[in-house]
Parts: C-alpha cells; sequence; structure tokens
C-alpha cells in the first residue's frame, strides 16, 4: 500500500520540482542512492522498472526508505500496462510513471489514489490523460521537444501541469529554461548519477548534485 496518497505526492512533487530517475540492479546500490538524494533534499524518488528481478529490489528500498526516508514517496517507472502498474502498487508504488500512455492503467491507479504520470508528447494526448484524471503528465523525450513545447502548451491551458524528462541536465541555464517555460517539475536521471561516480560509491556527490538542481530550480521560481 502506498505510503502518501495522490494529494500527498503532488505536493512533495510541486514543492521540490525535481523528481530523480534511477535503477540499478543491486539493491544495497539503490537504497545508497535514494538516501544520498534524500539527504540533498529529493521528496519524491522514481525507480524504474527495467531489469529483471525489478520489482524485488524495489521491494527491499520501499522498506528502507520507510526506515530512513520518511518522508520520501517512492514510485515506480518505465510502467506500461496495467498489470505491472499493479504489482508495484501492491508493494507500495506511491506514484506510477511511464514512457507512454495506456489508458488501462488510469482505473487501477486511480482506485487506489496513486498518481499515474503517463508519457505524453502531442498536446491532444496530454488533453486526453487529464480528461481520464492524470494530474501531471510527462513530457517525454524532453530533449526533442525542448521548452518551447512546454511555452506553447502553457498559454492556451495554463492548468496544464508537466513533468519533464529526457535531456534534463543538473546546470543552472537547461533547469532555468524548463522552469521558466511551466513545468510543474524535471525528471532527471543520468546527468544526476553519473556511473562512475555510482561505482565509486560516492554518494557525497549525488548529495550535492540535488542541493545543487534543487537550489537553481527554487531560483528560477522566484
Amino acid at each position: 500500500m502506498a505510503k502518501f496518497d495522490k494529494l500527498a505526492v503532488m505536493q512533495k512533487i510541486g514543492e521540490t520540482g525535481m523528481v530523480p530517475v534511477f535503477y540499478h540492479s543491486n539493491a544495497e546500490t539503490a537504497k545508497k542512492v535514494i538516501k544520498a538524494c534524500y539527504d540533498g533534499g529529493v521528496r519524491a524518488f522514481e525507480f524504474t522498472n527495467r531489469g529483471d528481478f525489478a520489482q524485488e529490489v524495489f521491494a527491499e528500498c520501499v522498506k528502507f526508505a520507510a526506515k530512513e526516508c520518511p518522508e520520501l514517496a517512492l514510485g515506480i517507472g518505465s510502467v506500461v500496462d496495467a498489470p505491472t502498474a499493479a504489482l508495484y502498487i501492491q508493494l507500495g508504488a506511491c506514484f506510477v510513471v511511464g514512457p507512454l500512455f495506456n489508458p488501462d492503467i488510469v482505473p487501477v491507479c486511480n482506485r487506489r489514489l496513486v498518481p499515474y504520470c503517463p508519457g505524453c508528447g502531442t498536446v491532444s494526448e496530454i488533453g486526453k490523460a487529464q480528461e481520464l484524471g492524470c494530474d501531471l503528465c510527462k513530457l517525454f523525450p524532453g530533449d526533442v521537444y525542448g521548452p518551447a513545447f512546454v511555452k506553447g502548451m502553457m498559454a492556451p491551458c495554463p492548468w496544464t501541469k508537466l513533468m519533464v524528462t529526457g535531456g534534463v541536465a543538473p546546470t543552472k541555464e537547461n533547469l532555468t529554461a524548463w522552469v521558466k517555460a511551466g513545468v510543474y517539475c524535471v525528471g532527471m536521471g543520468s546527468k544526476l548519477f553519473p556511473k562512475e561516480e555510482v561505482a565509486a560509491g560516492n554518494w557525497q556527490y549525488i548529495t550535492d548534485k540535488c542541493k545543487e538542481a534543487l537550489g537553481y530550480i527554487a531560483e528560477a521560481r522566484v
């Protein structure tokens, strides 16, 4: 069962403005990364469903976060079908993210008050997702569409909440461009977690990078 409901999750994502996106096959490594992000101010974290037995790693992370990161909403990403969404919700996912929009996932999440953030690529697709109850939509891949797409859509549809993922970097220039365009939050993966830093167990690097990125987002929102 999700530790936080839809309203609480949306608030956490909205307040910080950033959702780290990460996968690792080793549960202990994943826990270290999650804790490093939490110490850096992150309050919503997306673990991606990308490898064999990913659900087992996720289950371990949920139990860990409940004790070590009490205010963290831990969600699952790369979900493309309803059965997978149901599996992870049963394991405690606080939100579900996908690279595409599958309407079959919506009722599974809505029934349990779990946010479903589908991957969308057109204004009509985002509009349909909103119609079915998706409060937050994922613009993916972000580097293909760019901030101009966000700014253009927000003009006629200012109520829209977008999480842009893909092509987001923890730099002042990049984050400022997305925030000023009107995104609700950003999803950030590989650029927040360089492979060499993870391999070296340099968790302080990740904590510092999260603090830095969150600082840029807060500054851009003023």
